[in-house]
This record gives structure tokens, sequence and C-alpha cells, in this order.
């Protein structure tokens, strides 16, 4: 399954379990300086960027490959959210006749097919930009348990395409979210989005995966980028 269509499948869902998500959302609006007017969210899921945003905005572009996740986006005058995919050129050119003051992207570039190659079209909008972007810290005692090659780019790996493409500073923190039950934090990995579209593991692989973890939390590493 395409992790577009993962995401659409649990959309409804995605905003009970969307907990680090919404963190990330908040420090990155906590960090900007400046408050646009005209704002561009790259992968922007079910709006919680939009809905968090505390000061008044004359246009707000979202943009997210998962259909269902985008019929739940805010939608008004002001607000629109188009179906498009980051991977592609044509978005960009799309997004270049826009009127934009910056770009925010939180918790959604880590599904790039191609960072290097995301990061070089987001250059060239000439935007200043927020990004936070979950990197293979997340998960990581989950990983080393089920003997799981990691998902998502290192953060060092962030950092050297950070450094190639755009003069930024760099940030990594890490978060946990703590579970009462091994069922209920793989619930959440399942419901959340933030496994994508990998699910490589059999029933009783699974079932004993949930046995041996050794942790009563997940682990979460998220490299933020912001403009300088």
């Amino acid at each position: 399954m395409k992790i577009s269509q993962e995401f659409s499948k649990h959309a409804k869902e995605y905003g009970t379990y969307n907990l680090i998500q919404k963190k990330v959302i908040q420090k990155l609006l906590a960090d900007t300086q400046i408050k646009p007017k005209y704002i561009l969210d790259l992968g922007c899921g079910n709006g919680e960027l939009c809905r968090t945003i505390d000061w008044k905005f004359k246009h707000f572009v979202g943009v997210d490959f998962a259909p269902k996740m985008l019929e739940l986006h805010p939608k008004s005058k002001k607000i629109e959210a188009i179906y498009g995919d980051f991977n592609s050129e044509t978005l960009f050119e799309y997004l270049s006749t826009y009127k934009f003051e910056y770009l925010f992207s939180a918790s959604a570039l880590q599904w790039a097919e191609d960072l290097d190659k995301v990061f070089a079209n987001i250059v060239k909008l000439n935007l200043p930009f927020s990004l936070a972007i979950f990197t293979s810290g997340t998960f990581i005692t989950l990983n080393k348990t089920a003997n799981l090659a990691p998902l998502l780019c290192s953060s060092s790996k962030i950092q050297s395409l950070q450094k190639k493409y755009f003069d930024a500073e760099f940030e990594v923190v890490n978060y946990t979210l703590e579970f009462e039950s091994t069922r209920e934090m793989f619930r959440y990995i399942k419901r959340s989005g933030v496994s994508g579209s990998r699910n490589i593991l059999g029933y009783k692989e699974t079932k004993q995966l949930m046995k041996e973890y050794p942790l009563n939390y997940l682990e979460f590493e998220v490299a933020f980028i912001r403009s300088c």
C-alpha cells in the first residue's frame, strides 16, 4: 500500500492519534519569528497546522497527497486545500504561480522519495521556511527489538542535505509517548500514520515483538530546520 493510501485509510482516526505531531506543530509555530499572511503548508494532512495558527492570515494553501486527509482540512475563502505530491516537480512549478511569504512543513517530508530532490525544489520557491522531519531515531528501540532497518533518514543525513541547500538553523528534538499496554502502543502505530505503509511483520512476529518490547513508551526524534 502506498503511503498516501495509508494516510487516507486512517484519515478520520488521525486527529485522535497524532499527539506527537501536534507537539511538533506547536514548536514549529512557536519558533517562527514572523507572522506571515500568505502561507504554504507542504504535506498539510488534516489541517492541524492551519487550525493551530493563532494570527490572522490572508491566504493559506495546504498541499497533501492523501485525498481523505484533505477532506478534513479546514476550508474557507482564504484557506485552500489542494491535492499534490511534493515528490513531483510539477507541483512546485504550480506553486511558483502563487504568492507566498512563508513555507511550513510539519511531520511530512520524512516520506519524501528523494529528500535531496525535494529540498532542491523548495529552494526554487525562494521562501523563508520552517520544516520538521521525523528521523531514524523514531522507534529506535522498537526497530532494534524487531531487528528491522530504520525506515526514515538519519538526522545526520538530513543535516547534510540541509547544509547542501539551505542557510538554516538545525535542531534535533526527542519526544516519548507512554502507553498503558503494548496493545495500545501497536494500535497507535497502525492508526497514527507514523509507520508509513510498512507492514512487514506477520501475526506471530508482531505478537512476539509485543512480548519482547522492553519499554512502556515509544521514542520519536524530529529534525527542525528553520531558515536564517
